[in-house]
């Protein structure tokens, strides 16, 4: 056959193995080539958010276009995770802000979902780790674990705690901390840890388990009182706060976590473009101080990694919801 002939036979089933694959190299050498938009399952205001914004100015500068942040709350953080995992396209132009409660509690918690997080969702990167503060509101008038335990054995105060919602990191530990010490101080979810921040702030409620990047300007402007953190260390943010193994709650530790997902199917060189973009945010130390002003660690890693930690921690949490007696229609 002669060599041009050849190439014009090469050229053609190159073309035609194009149709058959509509921009399966174009469309992922190109990404993005239009706007990203960015699911937050949680209200405005609170510190899942937070970091949302944090990381929106950052994707922007990198990837070259908009992101747009999409605030869709609801059903401990189910409905806006449940819009990326069946809802948006697998093309990477839906990012979902994928926190520890829908990605790992709520299989547990709900008798019903409406997506599978460990086959609906594709992990991309791992992106915080972080404890949770107990604290008061002053009125309350404890400044430790003791005598809050003391209080709420005693009834004098009718007590009672907000979270983020069901499900939600502050939900579990605050159930943990009621079924250890053998109180009963009522739960009352909100739609994001904003609002609930707000009541608690306000009086509305006395007591909260917060992530400590969110409540920390309160606690510093004498608005909230810190009883202690829930990781197994002090935090460098509060060294004169006990752990609540310290304060007198043998063998209480808990983090909660977030990460970034894409619907499941999307081309893996999408998400490895994703997690590299995001690794080298992490990486540049003027945001990391920013980030771990919020209260977490930078953490990043591989999108295996973040996919490890889902499964190991549906398995640990889903075990904390059952021994809480925690369920939820």
């Amino acid at each position: 056959m002669h060599i041009r002939n050849f190439l014009k036979i090469a050229a053609l089933a190159f073309g035609m193995l194009a149709a058959v694959l509509p921009g399966a190299a174009s469309a992922q050498d190109a990404y993005p080539s239009k706007n990203i938009r960015f699911v937050v399952p949680y209200p405005p205001g609170g510190p899942t958010d937070l970091m949302a914004r944090l990381l929106q100015t950052e994707l922007q500068t990198r990837l070259g276009v908009s992101v747009i942040i999409d605030n869709k709350g609801g059903a401990g953080g189910n409905v806006g995770s449940a819009d990326v995992a069946k809802q948006a396209p697998a093309d990477g132009y839906t990012l979902l802000l994928a926190a520890s409660g829908p990605m790992a509690v709520n299989s547990t918690l709900y008798k019903t979902m409406t997506f599978n997080p460990l086959t609906d969702l594709a992990p991309v990167i791992q992106i915080s780790s972080f404890p949770l503060v107990l604290e008061v509101h002053p009125k309350v008038g404890v400044s430790t674990v003791k005598d809050f335990v003391a209080l709420a054995k005693s009834k004098k105060m009718e007590l009672s705690f907000a979270s983020a919602g069901n499900g939600t990191p502050q939900h579990l530990a605050g159930e943990i901390f009621n079924t250890q010490m053998d109180i009963n101080i009522a739960h009352i979810p909100y739609r994001g840890a904003g609002p609930a921040l707000t009541d608690l702030v306000g009086g509305q409620v006395n007591v909260m388990f917060d992530i400590l990047g969110s409540s920390l300007p309160y606690i510093t402007a004498g608005k909230l009182v810190p009883l202690a953190v829930t990781s197994a260390k002090r935090s460098p943010q509060l060294p004169n706060v006990p752990t609540m193994a310290e304060a007198g709650v043998p063998g209480y530790e808990f983090t909660g976590w977030h990460g970034i997902a894409v619907r499941a199917g999307t081309p893996p060189a999408i998400v490895d473009k994703l997690n590299a973009t995001l690794n080298a945010i992490f990486k540049d130390p003027e945001f990391a101080k920013k980030w771990e002003g919020i209260g977490t660690p930078v953490v990043g890693g591989t999108a295996a990694h973040f996919g490890d930690l889902i499964k190991r921690e549906t398995v640990r949490l889903g075990k904390v919801v059952r021994d809480a007696g925690v369920t939820l229609d």
